[in-house]
């Protein structure tokens, strides 16, 4: 559950609520890819977004989905494992939620209690500004109705703030430089 809820989560700039609220049917396995339907959305703007065949992330969505009893009676997506077996009690937004601190406990990381269900938006933001994608692509992504709330993620954005120092030091590297031979 973890490990799709972390796949889905950062893939999709999901919501807690959103990966609460998912149900088996807004998932649609193509065989290369998955494409996620996230129908109620904070902004009321539905999002679609697709989870690619990378490592083995296919595998894990469909193994989890394997072991889904035949008898639960909700479409809910994810549901509790207890002894390793799977039950037909749906997640609620407050296991998703430590869905990330659960992550960083077991990646040893500090202060585990600050990673929230919002970390996996924030991730899937961030990655994508440190890839370089535009604001009005990150926007459409999350379904931001605001740029000013995409905008943060890429100022924030460690890729971002290194291109700007590049830009920066070479920029002076070569005025220093232009203005040192002129002098001579």
């Amino acid at each position: 559950m973890i490990k799709v809820g972390l796949i889905l989560g950062i893939a999709g700039a999901c919501r807690t609520d959103e990966l609460v609220n998912l149900t088996v049917d807004d998932i649609e396995d193509v065989g290369s890819s998955l494409i996620v339907k996230i129908p109620n959305t904070k902004t009321k703007i539905p999002r679609i977004f697709v989870v690619t065949d990378v490592g083995n992330m296919l595998e894990l969505f469909r193994k989890y989905l394997s072991l889904r009893p035949p008898h639960v009676k909700h479409k809910r997506l994810f549901l509790y494992y207890k002894a390793g077996k799977c039950s037909s009690q749906p997640v609620g937004k407050n296991t998703m939620g430590k869905i990330s601190s659960v992550v960083a406990s077991y990646l040893k990381l500090p202060d585990v209690a600050c990673y929230t269900g919002h970390c996996l938006r924030r991730s899937s933001a961030t990655l994508l500004a440190d890839a370089g994608v535009d604001i009005t692509t990150i926007k459409r992504h999350a379904g931001w109705k605001s740029t000013t709330v995409a905008e943060g993620y890429v100022e924030n954005s460690i890729e971002n703030k290194t291109k700007i120092a590049n830009q920066v030091l070479v920029g002076t590297t070569t005025s220093a430089i232009t203005k040192t031979v002129n002098e001579e």
